[in-house]
């Protein structure tokens, strides 16, 4: 089963969600995926991710995590010995959206919060300092005008990587990946 985990402020219904959920339709396996909503606050979020786990006990997982969603996948991935494919993932968030404390908005909802310092601890209690390379499968993009993907290339060095010219943080790029994302995660 492929778990989209979606990014910061995004949801279930987010453009990256919406297009693995067809692709998955059309070939019959609109079974085998899910997107749980995430919560803002990273304790609730995998909660939320380990609670739909339990819901298909027996189910081989493969998360695919975008931004935000790379983030939980790689404390996931470690912690229960699953794979993931990263889409510009973020490396740090407990450092990185430091810079958006405070009054917050779910793009897709218009749910309103508060981003405080409790969420940027809760983020940095999900650091896993060493990864399983060989369990990750890293997509992005050099344009990517919110994370560096240098970044990324260097914390899953030696993951199986795609580096694709140009883009932006959305991953332009994504609807030509989900065949080879399909065959990472079904095997």
């Amino acid at each position: 089963m492929i778990v989209y985990l979606h990014g910061f402020n995004s949801s279930p219904r987010s453009h990256k969600a919406q297009i693995l959920a067809r692709f998955m339709a059309e070939r019959g396996l609109g079974d085998r995926c899910a997107c749980p909503a995430l919560p803002p606050l990273a304790t609730d979020a995998i909660a939320a991710i380990e609670a739909l786990m339990a819901r298909h006990s027996g189910a081989r997982f493969c998360f695919l995590g975008s931004s935000l969603g790379g983030y939980y996948a790689t404390y996931l991935v470690e912690k229960h010995a699953m794979k993931a494919v990263l889409v510009n993932p973020a490396i740090d968030p407990h450092v990185g959206l430091r810079v958006y404390l405070g009054e917050q908005k779910n793009l897709h909802t218009g749910e309103p919060y508060e981003l405080t310092e409790a969420h940027l601890q809760d983020w940095q209690k999900l650091w896993v300092p060493r990864i399983t390379p060989s369990r990750y499968l890293l997509i992005v993009e050099t344009g990517d005008e919110v994370l560096d993907y240098r970044r990324a290339l260097a914390r899953y060095r030696d993951a199986d990587q795609v580096v694709v010219p140009g883009g932006d943080h959305s991953l332009q790029s994504f609807p030509q990946h989900l065949p080879r994302i399909l065959a990472f995660a079904e095997p």
